[in-house]
């Protein structure tokens, strides 16, 4: 009894998850360089109820009987395509045409770096 709630539970949650991922990727649909995730899962354990049964006297043998016992999340996946550019007339504004990315600093060492495909820039008063 239990194992049947323990698995619809952990196929709830792992729908929860997915929903999240779907939820995230309509929420920032229009964020300048975000690229979308997807949720795949992989199966927890089997039971296995009853052994395989070997060959006898012209039969074929039977295989094993198993309970699953769930499903987990395997990984969130980010899809790394090229996304649609924009014209804004922003001369600050710039857009990378293949693969690559902008490598961005906050110190002047460059030891801190971030690298992002968004070229929405702007000027501050360092420049």
């Amino acid at each position: 009894m239990m194992r049947s709630m323990f698995s619809g539970v952990s196929g709830l949650r792992a729908h929860q998850l997915k929903m999240d991922v779907i939820g995230n990727n309509i929420a920032n649909v229009n964020t300048v360089g975000y690229k979308g995730q997807r949720a795949t899962f992989q199966e927890v354990f089997n039971q296995t109820i009853k052994g395989a049964g070997s060959p006898q006297a012209g039969r074929g043998g039977t295989n094993p009987q198993q309970i699953g016992l769930g499903i987990s999340l395997a990984s969130i996946d980010t899809f790394h395509i090229r996304g649609a550019v924009q014209r804004t007339d922003n001369n600050t504004d710039l857009a990378i045409n293949g693969d690559g990315f902008f490598i961005l600093s906050n110190s002047a060492d460059f030891l801190s770096r971030t690298y992002t495909r968004a070229g929405n820039f702007t000027l501050d008063e360092y420049g």
